[in-house]
């Protein structure tokens, strides 16, 4: 629990990654990471991130230790920096996080390890932040960090103001008001060859379908906020295969092209529509990564998550439901 800052506090928070269902790609201003769109996302009960954060007296800058190992700190730190502002203080601090799942393979571990980041150091550094307060705080971390704070659906907002104050997630649903199952195809375990914040920037100044990304996103935003509503999950489904697919068209169309997937993930692909043709409704969504996810409903998790385990390339099927919010573990 919190102790004075004066003598060292110390806070452990659990984050749960998010998979984009309306998918976030370009930044609008880079130094205060706020996004070029908007996006809509679920959060997964069974990947997380645990975070501890302990301010120090007797630290020159701070320390950052990922799964055991010491890492860079530069984008801990400007979190931190933002933390030290609002409560006052001059104590760097040591950060450890360990993920459940592999890191920086495609599966958000950056949005759930920013979003536990930010509710720990809130809690080491005696803060009280509101939800939304959070948000905007884990957002200069990791753009999907945002919505990682809340559990369910979430949806990003791109803002407009300059100082990036309405960049900021909000939840449109809680993980009971709508349960749905989601299986993880792991198809990489080692981290990703193009960092997604550069393969982003590559994206925006040099693929002919930047534009249009850009410009189609409200659409697509509007489509899923009333599929939610309604909980027409052929809509949401259907939605999240167009949205990804597009995405994607946008990132092979990058100079040089960002191409993320590997055999098994286009292998998974026609996997999961065959099941739709078979009479299973499943809708896959990739992220910038090789990782396959699959909406479903959880009477059918066991027929997706068998037909998936088949496909050669895959190491691992997880299956999840909808998960919490960001939260203190201690």
């Amino acid at each position: 629990m919190d102790q004075p800052l004066g003598g060292g506090a110390t806070a452990v928070a659990r984050a749960h990654s998010n998979i984009a269902l309306v998918k976030y790609w370009g930044k609008r201003d880079a130094a205060l990471n706020t996004p070029a769109v908007g996006s809509i996302s679920v959060t997964l009960a069974a990947l997380y991130t645990d975070t501890r954060v302990t301010f120090r007296p007797d630290l020159s800058g701070d320390e950052f230790w990922l799964d055991g190992s010491r890492s860079d700190a530069t984008r801990v730190s400007r979190v931190l920096d933002l933390v030290r502002r609002r409560a006052a203080t001059d104590r760097y601090a040591v950060v450890s996080s360990t993920n459940n799942f592999p890191t920086g393979a495609g599966l958000a571990s950056s949005a759930s390890g920013f979003a536990a980041l930010a509710v720990a150091a809130a809690g080491a550094s005696g803060l009280t932040l509101a939800d939304r307060e959070l948000s905007i705080l884990a957002r200069h971390g990791s753009g999907s960090a945002a919505r990682s704070i809340f559990g369910g659906f979430a949806e990003m907002h791109a803002g407009v103001a300059a100082d990036g104050s309405d960049a900021y997630a909000e939840q449109l649903l809680e993980p009971a008001d709508w349960p749905l199952s989601v299986a993880v195809a792991i198809t990489e375990r080692g981290e990703k060859s193009i960092n997604s914040t550069i393969g982003m920037g590559e994206s925006a100044t040099t693929s002919p379908f930047y534009q249009a990304w850009q410009d189609s996103a409200a659409d697509d935003l509007a489509e899923m906020r009333a599929a939610i509503a309604a909980r027409d999950f052929a809509r949401l489904g259907e939605l999240s295969e167009y949205n990804c697919l597009k995405l994607h068209a946008l990132m092979l169309s990058t100079r040089p092209a960002l191409i993320y997937w590997n055999a098994a993930t286009v292998a998974a692909m026609h996997v999961v529509r065959g099941l739709r043709a078979d009479g299973v409704p499943a809708y896959f969504t990739i992220d910038a990564g090789p990782q396959v996810k699959v909406l479903c409903l959880p009477a059918d998790s066991a027929a997706v998550r068998g037909a998936l385990a088949l496909v050669p390339g895959v190491h691992e099927v997880r299956m999840s439901a909808l998960g919490p919010g960001a939260h203190r573990l201690e």
